[in-house]
């Protein structure tokens, strides 16, 4: 019975090519939009998540009170063993140590006399451990304006926009001036290895990226660390499961009366951050919702529309002696089969468009550049996201209102008196 409905859709477009192309473009934007939005959302808080929070982030309880000054003074000690544990308990996440530090950036000239000065706020990240992910979560490669990257521990990147500010470019030698983990005064040289532009407005204005090894050696921080960052290994932040470890990792390894204990925080727990996380759900619950139910609308109409201009062939059909079920059943069948096939359609080439767009993303450079906020970081390019309920969420317009639209169309079919039939036959 299917293959022979399939052979009738088939030899009469009129009734099958039209309904399919409008599925399949439906479901493809209902897909590209969902992963747009998702992605878009992710986006926004990645950014956030590689420069300022983790999507876990272990600091001590005394350095997260303080952590607008950044008093190294109160980091982690014993780090290594730290970061061990918790690749060992907390698998599901990669572990990494960071420093944050601040201070003036001397550029020498020809003599070794200070030529310029600036302020200049560091990050020592992790360039050359085995599996660090620190390259590809700051998309470094990418974002590269000259030079190359570290291979030393001296070696640092510093911002587009510092290296203009300071007039320098790579390959010279630069002198952090601040101070060590004590509070005692420090002076340490770097080799500008290469330029980046993290293409997110104001943020890295007066940033330099350092090795942690040379952050370390800079403020005599061996085996130190600000803190240790958390990241799910796809990248994509799940808040249910962050706060669930959070709670965990606090309650069984963290000490209320010490201040020096370990004690974890969550990407929501940041500078307003929990508000844009629920808002961020919410908005994406309420406009996916809204998108379906449009959707749904206009394919339950179409699948009502195709039921009624078939009024004709239904009566036909009752009058060569097909029962009132049959009819409605075929008729149903054939909804599945147009549902289906243009659901397909349509989510094999939304997905092959959110990934596009996942893997390039969209610029908006020009709407951002200006922008600046301290406790979230916007990004100039915004990204899709291929998820696993994209391979289904589809077949909900597709198919269901498509199918529910015939059903409702199709109870005319038990209307039908044969005495009318028989007058619109004479006719």
């Amino acid at each position: 019975m299917i293959r022979f409905l399939t052979k009738g859709l088939l030899r009469d477009r009129s009734r099958s090519l039209f309904p399919v192309l409008v599925i399949t473009l439906t479901v493809t934007l209902v897909i590209f939009s969902i992963g747009f939005l998702k992605g878009t959302m992710n986006s926004l808080l990645l950014d956030t998540a590689v420069i300022l929070t983790g999507h876990e982030k272990v600091v001590t309880r005394a350095y997260h009170e303080e952590s607008q000054l950044m008093p190294n003074d109160l980091a982690l000690l014993e780090v290594d063993q730290l970061v061990a544990d918790l690749h060992q308990n907390y698998p599901e996440f990669f572990w990494s140590p960071r420093i944050k530090f601040a201070g003036l950036l001397d550029v020498p000239d020809e003599n070794g006399e200070t030529k310029i000065q600036g302020p200049v706020l560091a990050v020592g990240i992790d360039f050359f451990s085995d599996g660090s992910r620190e390259i590809e979560l700051w998309e470094l490669e990418r974002l590269m304006v000259s030079g190359r990257l570290p291979e030393h521990r001296d070696d640092v990147l510093i911002s587009s926009k510092l290296a203009d500010q300071l007039n320098v470019k790579a390959g010279e030698s630069v002198t952090f001036i601040g101070s060590t983990m004590d509070n005692a005064f420090s002076t340490y040289n770097f080799n500008i290895a290469g330029t980046f532009n993290l293409r997110k407005g104001q943020t890295d204005k007066q940033m330099m990226l350092v090795d942690l090894s040379g952050a370390r050696a800079a403020l005599d921080m061996e085996n130190a660390a600000s803190a240790i960052f958390g990241f799910i290994h796809s990248l994509y932040y799940d808040d249910e499961a962050a706060v669930m470890l959070r709670d965990e990792y606090n309650e069984t390894h963290s000490d209320s009366l010490d201040i020096f204990s370990p004690f974890m925080l969550a990407l929501r727990d940041g500078n307003q951050m929990g508000t844009m996380v629920d808002i961020s759900g919410a908005i994406m619950a309420i406009m996916g919702g809204i998108f379906l139910v449009v959707v749904m609308v206009v394919l339950w109409n179409m699948g009502l529309m195709n039921g009624l201009r078939r009024y004709g062939e239904v009566g036909l059909r009752l009058a060569l002696g097909e029962s009132k079920g049959q009819v409605y059943r075929s008729m149903i069948s054939e909804a599945v089969i147009i549902g289906l096939t243009g659901t397909v359609i349509g989510t094999g080439i939304g997905l092959a468009l959110t990934y596009y767009v996942q893997e390039n993303g969209i610029d908006y450079t020009k709407g951002i550049e200006a922008l600046s906020n301290s406790s979230m970081v916007m990004p100039n390019v915004f990204y899709a996201q291929v998820t696993p309920d994209l391979l289904y969420i589809g077949f909900v317009p597709g198919v269901l209102a498509t199918v529910l639209g015939t059903m409702l169309a199709g109870l005319a079919v038990y209307k039908r008196e044969m005495a009318q039939l028989f007058k619109e036959l004479e006719t």
